[in-house]
């Protein structure tokens, strides 16, 4: 098993938080588990990527619980689209340790649940592409922001890196230098709030599962 680092970004939320703005700098992640065997330790067949179906509903469930179990009470389970994609509740466990250099509640869930992820067939650090309606919506919220004072502001695409339930995430490169602090950041976050705000509703993990 290993650790995954993610690339710190920044997440827009309804307030436009932005936080972890660099390109360049990392983060401790959420578990990335290699899946070499064929088999859990439990003996059940992990379900193959793309797979759907209760089988496969009730493992991505099984591990939700494991998580819920260890450290993160919040964790919603997994959906898996009808095309056998899987968004997950990443954030949850990102902020799970997050005040903690040691990660001991990371530690506990790669230990306890990794074997229940293996089996399910997913990663949590490992999301589908954004949907054409999350995109659609990211699309019109960039305009908006480029339409008032943030010419850098990029539209996303389907490759465009994204948090379930908190939108588009958005390098440090797309706005001022004070980030959030900005005046020109700030206005143009309350202008276009309605906008960005229907991003994140497209990007929940209920608007994910309906496609």
């Amino acid at each position: 098993m290993r650790i995954r680092v993610l690339a710190a970004c920044c997440a827009l939320a309804a307030g436009l938080v932005l936080s972890g703005c660099g390109g360049s700098s990392q983060s401790p992640g959420v578990p990335t588990l290699d899946g070499g065997s064929t088999r859990s330790p439990q003996g059940r067949t992990p379900q193959a990527a793309g797979a759907t179906g209760p089988a496969r509903v009730a493992a991505l469930h099984a591990a939700a619980q494991c998580v819920r179990e260890h450290g993160v009470p919040t964790y919603q389970d997994p959906v898996l689209t009808a095309d056998g994609h899987v968004f997950t509740d990443m954030r949850s466990i990102e902020d799970a340790d997050r005040d903690n250099r040691e990660q001991p509640t990371l530690n506990a869930i790669r230990s306890a649940c990794g074997p229940l992820m293996v089996a399910a067939g997913f990663q949590p650090d490992d999301e589908a592409p954004a949907p054409p309606k999350l995109v659609a919506a990211g699309v019109k919220a960039a305009q908006c922001m480029r339409a008032n004072g943030l010419p850098n502001y990029r539209d996303p695409t389907s490759a465009t890196p994204f948090t379930p339930g908190h939108g588009f995430r958005v390098t440090a490169d797309q706005i001022p230098a004070g980030g959030k602090a900005d005046p020109v950041t700030q206005r143009a976050a309350a202008a276009c709030r309605a906008l960005l705000d229907e991003e994140i509703r497209q990007s929940s993990l209920g608007s994910l599962a309906n496609g």
